[in-house]
């Protein structure tokens, strides 16, 4: 598989949503396999680097290559090949959440699935505080 599209509805205006859902802090609450991710700078903005480290100590780096504030959300792997999209768009049922990943070469190799968006759902709807963020990775 070379690509993956999931798509959930959030009952949350988009800006909640977008905000949440970008926080590096809120990342291990619900994306699986993720231990602790930071950033470089805070508020991210299209160059922002993002690094996680997950279960097993490795760490991933990312870049994002394209940031509209409660729009659009993209991370680019350190090496160009991997691509990760949010969009966010307002609905009557508050928002939709587009999660796109795709690879330029190969095969995803572990494809996100849709357990955890619904986690990210379920936060979110149930008002889970967000943990806060510091560009030097203090939670505040």
């Amino acid at each position: 598989m070379k690509e993956n599209k999931i798509v959930i509805k959030i009952k949350k205006e988009v800006s909640e949503v977008f905000e949440y859902s970008i926080n590096p802090a809120n990342s291990p609450l619900w994306a699986g396999g993720i231990e602790k991710e930071e950033t470089n700078e805070w508020p991210p903005k299209k160059g922002t680097v993002y690094r996680n480290v997950d279960a097993d100590g490795r760490w991933s780096e990312y870049r994002v290559s394209d940031f509209e504030k409660d729009r659009v959300f993209e991370l680019t792997s350190k090496d160009g090949n991997y691509h990760a999209r949010y969009t966010y768009k307002a609905d009557d049922a508050g928002t939709a959440l587009e999660y796109f990943e795709r690879v330029d070469k190969g095969e995803l190799d572990k494809p996100f699935d849709r357990e955890h968006l619904d986690k990210l759902r379920n936060l979110i709807e149930n008002n889970e505080e967000s943990t806060g963020y510091s560009a030097s990775g203090t939670k505040t």
